[in-house]
């Protein structure tokens, strides 16, 4: 389930983003994903290649990952992120829920720590 004036748009030096066409609030669930979850094996294969910046550790202990559909692989991190991640590890689900007021027009963030508001330093140089 993707909300469906969610859209893929360019965004400011980050490639491509997930805007709104409508204002959004906060608690809206704006997307419901289903996952590809992959082995600990098939996780170290993909850390060799370009999904390496689109998958998501899974599970309790984090040794596998998913590959999640729908927009989910598009939205860009922010430590000031207007929406949250949430795993479903019993249905292979990732839920993004608005964490506060999101205008008409605006990008869609998550914080790629996991946490919507962790300022954890990440393993890459995020602008």
């Amino acid at each position: 389930m993707i909300l469906p004036f969610l859209f893929l748009a360019p965004s400011n030096g980050m490639g491509r983003g997930v805007f709104t066409d409508e204002p959004v609030l906060a608690g809206t669930v704006v997307e419901i994903a289903p996952v590809i979850v992959m082995s600990a094996l098939e996780r170290k294969q993909l850390d060799q290649t370009r999904l390496y910046h689109y998958i998501f550790e899974w599970g309790d202990n984090k040794e596998q990952c998913i590959m999640a559909l729908g927009y989910v692989p598009m939205y860009n991190h922010s430590f000031s992120s207007n929406c949250e991640y949430e795993m479903d590890f019993d249905h292979d689900l990732i839920h993004i829920r608005a964490v506060r007021d999101i205008a008409k027009g605006e990008e869609l963030f998550i914080n790629y720590n996991g946490e919507w508001n962790d300022t954890t330093p990440l393993w890459f140089d995020a602008k």
